[in-house]
């Protein structure tokens, strides 16, 4: 709709940019770092951040990362996630089929990992997101996975992403033998004003754009908005680029950015 008006190859602020395009601040490559660590040594990681950060855009950079021949991937998302789906699931991601007894299909998720790391040498890495929704069995369960020949070897690697609420939960005093299982901890904090900036400029300039669309002080409005939150950031853009459009404005302001965000994101 805008594109052509804005002479953009493609549509800016997609949650679809390839891996190798993404705009990369120093918290995302820590973060980063960190997961690949956690996949390498077979580690329990925790990893948190606002919604709309980037915790995605970084599993994402994971996968591309880790080689197939060493490892398996099981990736998990669902609000209300139980030990029986969790066994299910992971099962059929490793292509088996799960046993209907839940006891029966945590034993076999047990077996199909140790054949993973000892006859085919794959790391299983298992990715848990929305882990802030996870109850107290499913979390309990958690720990049980990571118990393997009397607490004396692991051949996973567990990751729970989640909000910052997972970071809270886990320092209940009933959580605690859970915890203590905890490797490694990230949480990924939102894009300063500079990053804030750059990041709309990058976007821009990927999708094809020639010359200035936002002003500076527009890219003002738009980082007090979204709190340097990607996600606000890509919504409140797009919203303006398409206002703009309209107007026939090649130029968007502070005064568009603001009259937008009234209309369309306030509460």
């Amino acid at each position: 709709m805008f594109e052509p008006f804005f002479g953009f190859e493609k549509t800016p602020f997609q949650k679809d940019l390839p891996v190798g395009k993404l705009f990369v601040t120093p918290a995302y490559e820590e973060l980063v770092s960190r997961l690949k660590y956690t996949a390498e040594k077979r580690l329990f990681a925790i990893i948190t951040g606002e919604v709309g950060s980037g915790k995605s855009t970084a599993l994402r950079k994971l996968l591309e990362l880790l080689n197939p021949n060493k490892y398996r991937v099981i990736y998990i998302s669902d609000s209300a996630l139980t030990p029986r789906h969790f066994y299910w699931e992971s099962l059929r991601q490793l292509g088996c089929e799960p046993k209907f007894n839940r006891g029966q299909a945590k034993r076999q998720l047990h077996q199909v990992i140790l054949d993973l790391a000892e006859n085919e040498r794959k790391t299983p890495v298992i990715i848990i997101d929305e882990a802030h929704l996870l109850d107290k069995e499913m979390l309990e369960e958690m720990r049980f996975l990571l118990n393997f020949r009397m607490d004396s070897y692991n051949p996973l690697s567990l990751i729970l992403v989640g909000q910052p609420e997972l970071k809270r939960v886990l320092q209940l005093q009933v959580y605690e033998a859970i915890a203590q299982r905890v490797n490694l901890r990230y949480h990924l904090p939102p894009m300063d004003r500079q990053e804030s900036k750059e990041y709309v400029c990058h976007h821009l300039k990927v999708a094809g754009a020639t010359s200035s669309i936002f002003t500076d002080d527009a890219l003002d409005v738009i980082y007090e908005y979204s709190g340097g939150i990607a996600r606000k950031i890509n919504n409140v853009c797009l919203a303006c680029l398409l206002s703009a459009s309209a107007s026939q404005k090649r130029l968007i302001d502070d005064h568009m950015v603001r009259i937008v965000i009234e209309n369309e994101f306030a509460v």
